[in-house]
Formats: structure tokens, sequence, C-alpha cells
């Protein structure tokens, strides 16, 4: 059974840095498209990141384009988030999840695919 285990999450404060991880259990990463996406309190998902299987191509909402990074380590089985100069709008929970060869921002698999999240506060 696929899943996805995220992690990384916590309290930073505005300008501060987290890296979140995305493991993969059951199955072999390198196979699928990943990203991020995230939901805040009473807003609705938000399409944050994306990755290929190779790692070669990217895409990022504008919201975060040019503070995050995403990255992959096949040989890990793992999907990374580098969230740099976080403001407080970033608040939220962040999940991992299959992507579609398309990588458009909203353009990822149902709840099937979804890990329990990863809670990120943004707070001075």
């Amino acid at each position: 059974q696929l899943q996805l285990v995220e992690s990384g999450g916590g309290l930073v404060q505005p300008g501060g840095s987290l890296r979140l991880s995305c493991a993969a259990s059951g199955f072999t990463l390198y196979n699928y498209y990943i990203g991020w996406f995230r939901q805040a309190p009473g807003k609705e998902r938000e399409g944050v990141s994306c990755i290929n299987n190779s790692g070669g191509i990217t895409n990022y909402a504008d919201s975060v384009k040019g503070r995050f990074t995403i990255s992959r380590d096949n040989a890990k089985n793992t999907v990374y988030l580098q969230m740099n100069s976080l403001k407080y709008e970033d608040t939220a929970v962040y999940y991992c999840t299959v992507w579609r060869a398309s990588m458009k921002l909203t353009d990822y698999y149902g709840s099937d695919y979804w890990g329990k999240g990863t809670l990120v506060t943004v707070s001075s």
C-alpha cells in the first residue's frame, strides 16, 4: 500500500526556516511525481510545489517562489521542501502527495494518497 509520511513541521518565527520531509513506504518513490500542498485554517487547499520523478523539473506557487525549494533523494525514498524566509501566511498543515504528470499545482491525486500532514506555525 502506497503510504507517504510527512515530518519536519513546527513553530518558527517570521523569517525563519524549516525543512519538511516526505518519506515513502511500500513503494518506490522514483516512479512518481510528488508535491506539497497546504491548508490553512478556514482556507482552501493550495498547491505549493511539485517535482517530477527524476527531480529535474519543478513548479512553485507564486506565493512561495524564491523562498521554497523542493528536492528529492530517490535513494532515500524521500522528497523535501526547504522553506526559507517564512511568513505568517505560510502557517498551515502541509501535505505531500502523488502528483499528475501535468505538473499543474492543482493536479494532484485525491486523499487516498495523502499523508497525515505536518503543521507549520509561523509566529513571533
